[in-house]
């Protein structure tokens, strides 16, 4: 696990002890990455179920103007600020050990560009988190804002969504990345 691009650059970041989250694989945080381009630059994100905060990481090493990272996790927390105190980049972030549900029940005190959501698998707890945006979207996102949710091929399944829409879904071996935007009109 590395940053692959940007300010922190080749930093290796460290794991979440024991087995308890799935990190994302560099090749496909690299496609991640290629797939949004130069749309991170300047934007504010919220890593929800953080884990090592690989990916928030790489967000802020190639631009992001601010990650704020959730986890409910003591280790993934303490992982979280390891990374970013070696990388260089916790100036621009803030971690917060809480619940995701119980984060979104509160009003954020800022909108987000985008919502990187990779829960523990099989649990379907990725349709709930769209569930729960989808309720108020522009509470939680800026217009333009997107989400992008990190999920096993086999634990998909089409939403009733109305303020929700999928407009992109890629699947690189047992991962499977979701983009979602407001829906026109909302």
């Amino acid at each position: 696990m590395r940053v692959i691009a940007g300010r922190a650059k080749g930093r290796k970041l460290k794991k979440v002890p024991g087995d308890t989250t799935r990190p994302i694989m560099d090749r496909v945080k690299e496609n991640l990455f290629n797939i949004l381009g130069r749309d991170v630059e300047g934007t504010r994100w919220l890593d929800l179920f953080a884990g090592t905060g690989q990916v928030g990481i790489e967000a802020l090493s190639r631009g992001a103007e601010h990650v704020l990272f959730v986890d409910t996790a003591v280790p993934a927390i303490r992982t979280i600020r390891d990374n970013l105190q070696h990388t260089g980049l916790a100036a621009q972030a803030k971690v917060v050990q809480r619940n995701a549900f119980a984060f979104l029940q509160q009003e954020p005190a800022q909108k987000f560009d985008v919502i990187y959501v990779a829960p523990p698998q099989y649990k379907g707890i990725w349709a709930e988190v769209l569930k729960v945006v989808g309720e108020r979207p522009l509470t939680y996102l800026t217009p333009t804002g997107i989400i992008i949710i990190q999920i096993d091929p086999k634990e998909y399944e089409e939403l009733p969504l109305e303020t929700l829409s999928l407009y992109d879904q890629r699947k690189y071996g047992n991962t499977q990345l979701d983009f979602y935007e407001i829906a026109n009109g909302q």
